[in-house]
């Protein structure tokens, strides 16, 4: 059997491709990682779009050069496994396969008016009952509103059954299967507002409340399944993976019994808990969406996400200027004994959980003529974790059970500043695995289950190695008195804008 499988990991600014080898024992081992940024494009304040050709373009770039890079011959992959940053809207021509508009990014707030109309409407009880989301911007429903609102004759061609609607997941499905494969998984049509999580199936109801066409969808199965095959190079690959980035990260870290969670610190920060196959509603901000896996019915998980987590040391070095790199953050930040009274609330595009609030903007408070660049880039590390935190509560608010211990992922994990202030945060320990690519490891371990290359879960949870432990060691007073802080921040941050000002 082929012993190789092959991760794509198209992101919200980058796409990589992260090559896996299946060890004699059962651990997945990376030999091999390529990446190329991606272009951000912001046609106006709190609007962010992608490319999708781009994404398509340089997702295959990556493919093709790590297999080069590494000397495996296309022919030795046994499969491929996607992931993918969720929620992003891509509508395309079903014949020319060209996109009609560019890609609507997740973090974009351009449907946020609609959303607010559509609360007036009344429709939200239903939507978060049917769907586990809120209604927000975040979501693709309004997004592929605007797109056949918007551009001259999309709505007619599509529902004359000229356009496809996709995820990226979908678009890269559609492209490298020449256009043959329509499909998304379960996780991914979970976080587009139009997807039933009871039935597990697209919603009548929210389709006819957006005038959106059922044709325009694609077909969904489980996230370890055989989409269908791609050519590479010569060689026939099975693609036998599609997930969204966070439940991807939640398979990677092995968290498959009910109760165990984990934090990706990307461009957000994405906390889930595993609840099992029963179904939960949030009452406290949380989104319940479905998990990855075989099964042809999905279990479900609980997540809070924040829009600006690793996001902020990107704002720190690209806007400010003041670091070079992103791993400059954390000595900088160790100049400092505290923060010197500054709290920044990076709402650059509103606030996610628990608040859901499109018109809040980023504020930096308690300036004063000592404060300097370490305290500054301090309190944007500080940030992600206070963000952290506030998702931690409101997951214990609406399971009961508090977390004795979180698993981390993602860039911005590396930082061990920010990982031991996430555990004074949190009051619990922080547990970093050796393999922190775990999203591209859940797209491979899924995969990799599809064609028979792991057994079970089982099978994969034993390959999960601890790499550090983080211990709290921050007295609860000071904790207190930080989350006091930085909770008036956040409501001085709120409701920035007008519903016109977006």
């Amino acid at each position: 059997m082929k012993r190789y499988i092959l991760a794509l990991d198209q992101g919200t600014t980058s796409s990589r491709a992260i090559l896996f080898q299946r060890c004699p024992s059962g651990e997945a081992r990376m030999v091999g990682c390529a990446q190329k940024e991606l272009t951000q494009i912001y046609p106006q304040a709190g609007w962010v779009e992608h490319d999708a050709e781009e994404i398509y373009a340089s997702q295959t770039e990556v493919m093709i050069r790590v297999l080069r890079e590494t000397g495996i011959a296309a022919s030795e992959v046994g499969a491929i496994g996607i992931t993918n940053q969720r929620e992003t809207t891509i509508v395309w021509d079903k014949t020319t396969g060209r996109p009609i508009h560019n890609a609507i990014v997740w973090q974009c707030r351009r449907t946020a008016p609609q959303c607010e109309q559509m609360k007036a409407d009344g429709c939200e009880p239903y939507i978060r009952e049917n769907t586990g989301l809120l209604i927000d911007a975040y979501f693709s429903g309004t997004k592929i509103k605007w797109l056949l609102d918007n551009i001259p004759g999309a709505r007619e061609r599509a529902y004359r059954g000229e356009l496809l609607f996709g995820t990226v997941d979908t678009w890269l499905i559609w492209r490298l299967t020449g256009g043959k494969v329509h499909a998304t998984d379960y996780t991914n049509a979970s976080r587009t507002m139009l997807f039933n999580i009871c039935t597990q199936s697209w919603d009548e109801n929210i389709l006819y409340e957006l005038d959106i066409p059922k044709y325009m969808l694609p077909d969904v199965y489980p996230s370890s399944h055989i989409f269908g095959t791609t050519v590479v190079e010569g060689a026939e690959i099975p693609i036998g993976a599609a997930a969204g980035d966070q439940q991807a990260a939640l398979f990677g870290q092995a968290c498959f019994d009910k109760g165990e969670g984990k934090n990706t610190y990307g461009t957000g920060c994405f906390l889930l808990m595993n609840l099992g196959k029963q179904m939960c509603l949030s009452s406290h901000g949380m989104l319940t969406s479905l998990s990855a896996g075989s099964d042809k019915r999905a279990g479900y998980v609980m997540e809070g996400s924040v829009f600006v987590g690793g996001a902020v040391v990107q704002w720190l070095r690209d806007e400010l200027g003041l670091i070079d790199r992103a791993a400059d953050s954390e000595f900088f930040a160790a100049q400092v004994p505290d923060n010197g009274g500054v709290v920044l609330v990076p709402a650059f595009t509103g606030l996610g959980t628990p608040y859901w609030d499109m018109y809040a903007r980023g504020t930096l408070f308690g300036l004063t003529r000592g404060t300097g660049r370490n305290h500054i880039i301090r309190a944007a590390l500080e940030s992600i974790a206070y963000q952290s935190r506030d998702l931690a509560d409101a997951l214990l608010g609406d399971t009961g059970m508090p977390l004795t211990s979180l698993k981390v992922d993602g860039g911005a994990s590396a930082n061990q500043f920010l990982m031991q202030f996430q555990a004074d945060m949190l009051d619990c320990p922080v547990l970093r695995p050796e393999i922190r690519e775990t999203t591209a490891l859940g797209a491979a371990y899924l995969a990799g289950l599809a064609i028979g290359l792991w057994e079970n879960t089982e099978d994969i949870r034993k390959q999960w190695v601890l790499e550090t432990r983080f211990d709290p060691h921050m007295g609860g007073e000071e904790r207190e008195q930080l989350l006091e802080r930085w909770h008036r921040a956040v409501s001085r941050s709120r409701e920035w804008l007008r519903q016109e000002e977006i």
